[in-house]
């Protein structure tokens, strides 16, 4: 089931997320000795990302950490590249750190790099999944329909327009045509295995969206309402975010 937590604002709603994420962290710590970890990017993580790097009570030596998904053909200089995004915000910001293994989008053999990362994440279960759902109800980039079979970790996917518009909209590219067809994206029964998923969704953009994952069936046509089926997830939301919803 989806446990909802609506706050009035923004910052709010961000730094909620970042503390149950954090507590989630130091107890897979406490349990295990160590913690494994998935971040998503984009402009809906920017405050939960800077809050948590900010709880100092998580050991990040003791944290391996991935992302969950990239442009393909995208090189890391590239304003809109994830792994630019978490280096920059993330990753740079924690020196003590234990690992962070970025998805290479524009390595030369695409296969390869999937069999490269998969075989880093089927040796690091995930403890807790930080996502957000897109505007088209995608869970990383698996736009609708979703393929809600496939086990393997990683997959190359097509983004659908709605998609495409988002990124443009949210001004990574200077046009839409820009915006890469294609990414590699953590699986849809990867992102589920997740132990705790921390669900951060901000601004009145993503309602239509929020309301169909957490009011409506369970579907591929919007591919994060298969965590209404999850154990443990939890979905912070800020009041434009949450205006949709009937209950």
């Amino acid at each position: 089931m989806i446990k909802i937590h609506k706050f009035a604002a923004k910052v709010q709603t961000a730094g909620a997320a970042a503390s149950a994420g954090a507590a989630a962290t130091v107890a897979a710590i406490g349990k295990s000795g160590r913690a494994n970890i998935v971040l998503a990017t984009g402009a809906s993580q920017f405050e939960m990302i800077e809050a948590l790097i900010g709880h100092e009570e998580i050991d990040w030596s003791r944290v391996t950490a991935f992302h969950l998904d990239e442009y393909i053909g995208m090189p890391q200089t590239h304003p809109a590249s994830f792994r630019r995004y978490l280096q920059e915000r993330f990753v740079s910001r924690l020196p003590t750190l234990g690992a962070f293994h970025f998805i290479r989008g524009d390595a030369a053999d695409l296969e390869e790099e999937l069999q490269r990362i998969g075989g880093l994440l089927d040796k690091h279960p995930i403890d807790v999944m930080f996502a957000g759902i897109g505007e088209n109800g995608h869970l990383a980039f698996n736009d609708p329909p979703a393929d809600f079979t496939s086990t393997v970790a990683y997959k190359v996917v097509d983004l659908d327009e709605r998609c495409r518009r988002q990124q443009f909209g949210e001004g990574w590219f200077a046009t839409l045509e820009e915006v890469p067809l294609r990414a590699i994206s953590m699986t849809v029964q990867r992102i589920m295995a997740s132990k705790v998923v921390i669900l951060t969704v901000p601004d009145e953009r993503k309602a239509e969206a929020v309301r169909g994952v957490v009011e409506g069936p369970v579907t591929n046509a919007c591919p994060a309402s298969i965590l209404q089926q999850h154990d443990n997830c939890q979905l912070f939301l800020d009041g434009p975010a949450a205006s949709r919803l009937t209950r």
